[in-house]
């Protein structure tokens, strides 16, 4: 079977609190796709600007001629409750796959969005939380 052909997806910016240069995203996206056999097309790059999801929409006008997207890490979709569900659910429809490299995991039905929202939320709560020092 020939492998899946993919688009990659980094950001030039931090987030979630997190900052990962992008030759190493690029490394761990490719990784990925090898261990996957995934036929992985050159990466997007997302605008610096914070909260864009510019690139990431285009990618997603694109989604037609790829079988998925290969995203560094789920902490990369949109940071937005319903606009990171309506960009999940969008995929779904047109049966296409969003693959997250760092946490190995992928969605392509409404069970793996629980689960991804399910992490989304864990993380958010975790800004919350503080050490308390002595």
């Amino acid at each position: 079977m020939s492998p899946k052909k993919v688009r990659g997806y980094i950001f030039s910016r931090s987030f979630m609190g997190e900052r990962v240069p992008q030759h190493i995203q690029n490394i761990v996206i490719s990784d990925y796709c090898k261990k996957n056999n995934l036929h992985l097309l050159l990466s997007a790059t997302e605008y610096c600007m914070d909260k864009s999801t510019s690139i990431l929409k285009s990618i997603f006008d694109e989604v037609s001629k790829v079988s998925g997207i290969v995203i560094y890490s789920v902490f990369q979709l949109p940071e937005n409750d319903i606009e990171r569900t309506s960009f999940i659910r969008k995929a779904i429809k047109k049966k296409k796959i969003i693959y997250f490299a760092c946490e190995r995991e992928k969605i392509s039905n409404d069970n793996h969005l629980e689960k991804i929202n399910n992490i989304w939320m864990i993380k958010k709560e975790l800004k919350n939380c503080y050490i308390h020092k002595k």
